[in-house]
């Protein structure tokens, strides 16, 4: 069958899955609406909170950075996978004991306070907007090139999509769907990573075939290494970015990825909190097998696109060249007129231009694997990127309804309540759909910079609201107000408003706008605790309830505070 056809079958099959979980398990109340019932079994939270966590950026984006920026891309892998264990162990059983549905009611009453709730739902509404943004821009890469119509219709179908089962199924549908997205995704990275493996190094298991030998005996990385070295790029093995910058970079996405509320809801999702950070172990699990094979396929993909295109004739160009054409994501220029592509690092000479969130993607078809498994990889995207879009505007349409809407109208019925939360998913989706076709980047980069804001604006209250009794709403509300504007300044004026200042040489601290998150936190740091040291401590009943959220004999049912 034709790549086309596989890539309709299986996308049709996995979509009439998640569409009927969203049927079958579709919420009837609020509790089931916000958290599924609170009755997830840990096994299945874990598979969830990959599929929620392992968005189109770990799916398509972040092998592309790897491939093209080498060893500067691991600060993605460094960052989001420590970031996990740190959420693991430090904010998903506590926050589960303390029993509440989000981040900004937690905020709310461990701060007593409607401002520093309303402050936390600002936040959580700009992490999450500039998240999904990175979504649905990979969305609409997948439906453009399968589906042949241009990037902003592509969009327009994942709004659709992914509206029908977030607004119908709420937490209860995503948390199912998110189980089979996981089954898809991971099944589809796979896949491709084992077939490329055994064709370049004879080694079935990718993580093992990035340290082989390619056919001619030369070590992969080796080999990598003198083909970019002699096209003028520098080495695949070899660092760009400054030490301080790439460690600001990992500390911003660790941190980002602890305060990231999407995320941390789904542990108010089981029913016990051991069964919280049971689940945080086996998403990490889950995780892991993307993540340890996302450095395969880069070094894989970038060897792949070198062989198959440098120095070939434009007539004898591979047929995914042409494909990927249509979309505008690859650009072929014959600028010295000689009839042959050349690949290289000057900018002036370079005749072959390549969006890095196209090589998860086009990586089977550059291998010349079998067309089903082409169709497996779009279906697999679809899954990474449709299952955190869901989450995400699960969060949006939570903040707004619950946060925001309950928090002034108290007395407002349960099916009002759920009907505002699916009005503010839908504007959700409208929004995001907008970012998705006009991106402020490519999409692993748009997610860096909603993980920065995470950083400076929830992690350090967080934190503190469960282990320091002595921070008040005062201290909260300030930091959390510092982080979240220091940084968004920081991201708008080095992006937007003087993009050619966009190099280490105006940088603060030589800080980069992806890093700029952990100069953010540490503001927020600063200010929290300074103002509140000079204001009131928060009342006996509020140090008392951070006193027992952190008392271990919770291990049995949570309770409401």
């Amino acid at each position: 069958m034709e790549i086309l056809t596989w890539t309709y079958l299986l996308v049709g099959v996995t979509f009439a899955i998640y569409i009927g979980i969203a049927i079958w398990s579709r919420a009837g109340s609020t509790k089931e609406f916000y958290v599924a019932g609170g009755g997830v079994s840990p096994l299945a939270n874990g598979m969830a909170t990959a599929a929620d966590w392992m968005s189109a950026a770990s799916f398509i984006s972040m092998a592309g950075i790897i491939s093209f920026a080498g060893y500067d891309g691991s600060v993605y892998l460094m960052g989001w996978t420590g970031g996990y264990v740190l959420l693991a162990l430090l904010l998903a059983p506590y926050l589960r004991k303390f029993g509440k549905f989000t981040v900004p009611d937690f905020v709310g009453d461990r701060y007593y306070s409607n401002t520093a709730k309303v402050v936390a739902v600002i936040c959580a509404l700009f992490i999450s907007f500039t998240y999904v943004a990175g979504q649905m821009r990979g969305v609409g890469i997948v439906f453009s090139r399968y589906l042949e119509v241009p990037i902003e219709w592509g969009v327009v179908i994942g709004m659709c999509i992914v509206f029908f089962y977030a607004v119908l199924g709420g937490m209860k549908g995503i948390t199912y769907t998110q189980v089979a997205q996981y089954c898809v995704l991971i099944f589809a990275y796979m896949v491709p990573a084992i077939f490329i493996s055994m064709q370049l190094t004879g080694n079935p298991v990718p993580q093992l075939g990035l340290g082989g030998v390619v056919a001619d005996g030369t070590p992969l990385l080796d080999k990598l290494d003198g083909v970019l070295t002699e096209l003028g790029f520098a080495a695949y093995t070899s660092g760009r970015k400054s030490i301080t910058d790439m460690f600001m970079i990992t500390l911003a996405l660790m941190v980002g990825t602890a305060g990231l509320p999407h995320v941390i809801v789904r542990f108010f999702t089981v029913p016990r909190v051991k069964d919280a950070r049971l689940s945080a172990g086996y998403a990490l699990v889950f995780i892991a097998i993307l993540y340890t094979t996302a450095p395969a396929i880069a070094a894989f993909g970038i060897y792949n696109t070198i062989d198959s295109t440098s120095e070939k004739s434009i007539s004898d160009l591979p047929e995914w060249i042409s494909t990927w054409q249509k979309t505008d994501l690859i650009k072929v220029d014959d600028k010295n007129g000689d009839g042959k592509i050349q690949y290289v690092a000057d900018p002036e000479a370079n005749e072959l231009s390549i969006d890095r969130d196209i090589m998860v993607l086009a990586s089977p078809e550059i291998a010349q694997l079998p067309n089903w498994v082409v169709g497996l990889v779009a279906a697999g995207a679809m899954a990474a990127a449709l299952s955190t879009a869901a989450g995400l505007l699960l969060v949006i349409s939570t903040s707004v309804s619950r946060d925001l809407f309950k928090t002034f109208r108290p007395g407002i019925s349960e099916k009002k309540e759920l009907r505002i939360a699916r009005f503010a998913a839908a504007g959700a989706v409208l929004l995001a759909g907008y970012f998705g076709v006009n991106p402020p980047g490519f999409v692993a980069q748009v997610v860096a910079f909603a993980f920065g804001l995470a950083a400076a604006s929830f992690f350090p209250v967080i934190i503190m609201g469960i282990f320091s009794s002595r921070v008040n709403k005062e201290g909260a509300i300030s930091g959390m107000i510092t982080g979240l504007v220091f940084t968004i300044g920081y991201i708008i004026f080095f992006k937007f408003i003087s993009p050619d200042m966009n190099i280490p040489e105006y940088w603060w601290f030589g800080v980069s706008p992806e890093g700029i998150g952990s100069i953010g936190m540490i503001l927020n740091f600063i200010v929290c605790i300074t103002v509140s040291r000079f204001t009131p401590a928060p009342p006996q009943a509020v140090q008392d309830m951070v006193q027992e959220i952190r008392i271990p004999r919770g291990a049995g049912k949570a309770h409401d505070h």
